[in-house]
């Protein structure tokens, strides 16, 4: 089996899975959580494969970020998929979607709305990171 196909089969019961050579990291933490934290503790995640439930801008910005190789996803929101093709990420999805909606239903997912003003991968983490400690300080 490949990567992709290991991480796909792992997936279950899990919101990401990161596969490279039968080494695979999981996380149940919610939203873009998971790749933040690999990427704050230092884990070098180039050329791992990664399932993931929900992959939106946010998301895909921290794969190029981080050198992964391919990406599945259960819902790929199209300004995801922009990015995975800009720079030439092979990927696959079960469904594509307009846009990625915060947890209420009642708009756009803040990560989204956030990095919704650059192209640059590096640009994107340092506005997520302060986007998520402004966001946890108000609760």
């Amino acid at each position: 089996m490949t990567d992709i196909e290991i991480a796909k089969s792992n997936l279950s019961g899990h919101t990401i899975c990161l596969c490279k050579d039968g080494n695979c990291l999981y996380s149940e933490r919610r939203g873009i959580a998971p790749m933040m934290n690999f990427i704050a503790s230092g884990t070098d995640m180039r050329g791992y494969s990664v399932a993931d439930l929900v992959v939106g801008k946010a998301a895909a910005m921290l794969f190029v970020l981080s050198g992964i190789k391919s990406v599945f996803a259960k819902t790929l929101s199209k300004s995801g998929e922009e990015i995975l093709k800009r720079y030439e990420i092979p990927y696959e999805y079960e469904t594509l979607t307009d846009k990625i909606i915060n947890r209420d239903g009642t708009d756009i997912c803040p990560m989204e709305k956030a990095v919704s003003v650059t192209e640059d991968p590096q640009e994107a983490y340092s506005i997520l990171s302060e986007r998520i400690k402004s966001m946890t300080s108000k609760k």
